[in-house]
């Protein structure tokens, strides 16, 4: 009993302190800034999705014309598109992405223009809707345009 005991508080506590450590890696990598709609409810719920989880943010209330030239600066093409656009740490983070893909992504730091989630899809961060999950791709956006999956969700 006594080593099932310390094996929990054992595990309890590496988890406790890894999470912890993803804040604070977050929190290294300086600001998440964010460009959307001022009237965008989706958007705001994902910014405290992001910054719930260690990430200092700016968001830019932007018109529609405002945020088109930002996808399309950040080298983004339509068919990628969602409701927002964010810039960290010089990668572009395009919609409703998981902050455990951004937390890899500055992980790895990959040769790329950063990630996305074309959409809006039902679960994801800032989409939730009750116990509803539709399956959903985060796509890994290379140089030059290329995309391939980076991670799949509730599949």
């Amino acid at each position: 009993m006594y080593h099932k005991t310390t094996a929990a508080l054992v595990f309890v506590i590496v988890v406790f302190f890894s999470f912890g450590s993803l804040k604070a890696d977050a929190a290294k990598e300086g600001t998440l800034e964010v460009w959307k709609s001022p009237s965008c409810g989706c958007c705001s719920k994902w910014v405290s999705h992001m910054a719930s989880n260690g990430y200092k943010v700016k968001v830019n209330d932007v018109a529609y014309d405002v945020l088109m030239q930002v996808k399309t600066t950040a080298g983004l093409v339509p068919e990628l598109a969602s409701c927002h656009t964010a810039k960290i740490s010089g990668y572009v983070i395009e919609g409703h992405v998981p902050v455990e893909d951004v937390n890899h992504l500055l992980r790895e730091r990959p040769d790329a223009i950063g990630l996305a989630v074309p959409g809006m899809p039902t679960g994801s961060p800032g989409m939730e809707y009750g116990n509803e999950q539709e399956p959903y791709d985060v796509l890994l956006v290379k140089k030059g345009g290329a995309v391939e999956v980076f991670s799949r969700h509730a599949q």
